[in-house]
């Protein structure tokens, strides 16, 4: 890919993330998956941390309720201006720092742990960023990484809007590949020790219908936002009604759906 074709892909990368409203997705659907990443992560008062594609800080806030001194980054600041506004209301300090996952501004063997919630898994040169996840991960160093699973809700939601979206880049991969084992193994390779790999669930419960599932989605979830953009009425009510079966099959009751996701740590070699 030349240098004008990769600052397009970063751009629209970028403006992909600043197009709804994610920060309320982070707050008000899944907020308590940072929160486990952290606990799964053992962090505490001293750790130097970095949370990659760092999004509004659901990772990154409670770190630094732990003790920890931490750095989020995200490669869209509007992502990190709603972090640092809820940070501000937490009444706890981190620093803010818009850096590209595939190319962290950050020295070699720098923290204690590396960390990234939903988030790196949708850059798009998966083998770029583990290889800076590993880089920046001093020796000894844990890792740890939450990502949406390709067999649950949201692996299968990317799934459905994919024949709707234009192509993907050249060598791109289906994000939720982070959310398999085997996968995360290759890419993290020799460079991570004791690696452990957990499938859970997160229980969502705010959305009483199917269509109110797919509005809150149309309205506030960039990707999903992005792909309506490019469709005509007869495509785009064609997905209304892919989006509404997707929510209607996942239903356990009342509404209640279970998202799986994979939560892999590890320690650098």
């Amino acid at each position: 890919m030349t240098d004008t074709a990769t600052a397009d892909l970063k751009a629209r990368h970028r403006a992909l993330w600043a197009l709804g409203d994610y920060p309320d997705v982070a707050a008000s659907v899944i907020p308590d998956l940072g929160q486990a990443l952290v606990d799964a992560c053992r962090i505490g008062p001293g750790d130097r941390v970095l949370d990659v594609a760092a999004g509004s800080g659901n990772a990154s806030v409670p770190a630094a309720l732990a003790g920890a001194d931490v750095v989020a980054s995200d490669l869209t600041p509007e992502l990190l201006d709603a972090g640092r506004a809820r940070a501000e209301r937490d009444g706890v300090r981190l620093t803010w720092e818009v850096a590209d996952a595939e190319a962290l501004p950050y020295a070699d063997a720098s923290y204690d742990v590396v960390m990234s919630c939903v988030g790196v898994m949708f850059a798009p040169d998966p083998r770029v960023a583990a290889g800076e996840l590993l880089r920046v991960a001093r020796p000894g160093a844990r890792i740890g990484l939450l990502s949406w699973t390709p067999e649950g809700f949201i692996g299968r939601m990317l799934a459905t809007m994919r024949p709707y979206a234009p192509p993907p880049p050249p060598g791109a991969q289906p994000p939720p590949l982070w959310g398999d084992e085997g996968h995360v193994r290759d890419l993290l390779g020799d460079g991570v020790v004791d690696l452990v790999a957990t499938r859970r669930h997160v229980t969502v419960d705010g959305f009483a219908t199917p269509e109110a599932f797919r509005d809150y989605f149309k309205a506030r979830y960039g990707p999903t936002i992005a792909v309506y953009r490019g469709l005509d009425d007869d495509r785009a009510a064609s997905l209304d009604d892919a989006l509404c079966g997707l929510a209607r099959d996942a239903d356990e009751g009342g509404g209640v759906m279970r998202w799986e996701y994979l939560l892999v740590t590890a320690h650098r070699a």
